[in-house]
């Protein structure tokens, strides 16, 4: 298979490419910064330059004949107050973990169709399924992409391209060094660094990178694909079906009660 990966310099990017490099397949990672890896072939790419997209496709194209696999991996983490969050620091936020994705997709599309194949999956979060404190805008650009994904399945499904969301937990990952951290103002100082150190240790506790690419390879060996599909410890897990089925101020109780804030 020929697939495609953003953000595969570091991280879950990374080992998804090294994964299915060492698998035999062809892998391309696409990063701003170049791989140190023989396993797979990197395209110095910023996913939010459209122009870099295009080219980067249409070099892929030049050896391949055709692209099975897109993961839209790419993206960035921010952490801070809704109040605090400035307009410069949101755009940049949905301009990675939303329109990179979409124009990703955008530049495959054409050879998936002219194939009537392919797969689409985009890294999503746990967290997309709720307003997490101090994450709020996290929460919100990769809910955006959740519902880009639903609409653009009915959109391809007649060309045979399968798209899904694949909301991961916390993954071991050095996603703290590349979050977008706001200014917080006084008041929120002291509930937000509770919030900010539980986080952090919760990445560190959080699942290796390597399970996501396992999990990810059973994922495409599917006829068939859902929506969405969910990765992670089980207490991360299961705040999704809660969410869905208790009453809010009860839910919220818990999500204060998980992240710390009900003391």
């Amino acid at each position: 298979m020929t697939i495609i990966i953003t953000g595969a310099s570091a991280g879950i990017g990374f080992a998804l490419a090294e994964f299915f490099g060492k698998k035999g397949h062809q892998v391309f990672g696409l990063s701003r910064k170049p791989a140190n890896s023989d396993l797979f072939k990197t395209i110095l790419t910023d996913i939010t330059d459209n122009q870099q997209v295009q080219a980067a496709v249409s070099k892929i194209l030049e050896t391949e004949k055709q692209i099975d696999v897109l993961i839209n991996n790419a993206g960035m983490g921010m952490v801070g107050a809704v109040e605090d969050s400035t307009q410069d620091e949101i755009l940049r936020l949905f301009n990675l973990n939303l329109v990179g994705s979409v124009q990703m997709m955008t530049a495959v599309l054409p050879t998936m169709r002219k194939q009537n194949a392919g797969k689409i999956i985009n890294i999503s979060s746990i967290g997309s399924e709720m307003g997490l404190p101090f994450r709020g805008f996290y929460s919100a650009s990769k809910s955006a992409l959740d519902k880009v994904t639903e609409a653009i399945r009915y959109e391809v499904a007649p060309w045979n391209i399968e798209v899904c969301t694949l909301h991961l937990g916390d993954i071991k990952t050095k996603i703290a060094e590349n979050r977008v951290k706001t200014k917080v103002s006084e008041p929120y100082q002291k509930t937000f660094s509770k919030v900010y150190e539980l986080m952090n240790a919760h990445v560190e506790d959080g699942t290796e990178p390597a399970e996501v690419a396992i999990y990810i390879e059973k994922l495409l060996n599917k006829k068939s694909w859902k929506a969405h599909y969910y990765f992670g410890k089980f207490g991360q897990k299961i705040g999704v079906p809660l969410k869905w089925v208790l009453p809010q101020n009860v839910y919220e109780k818990l999500m204060k009660k998980y992240n710390n804030l009900d003391s």
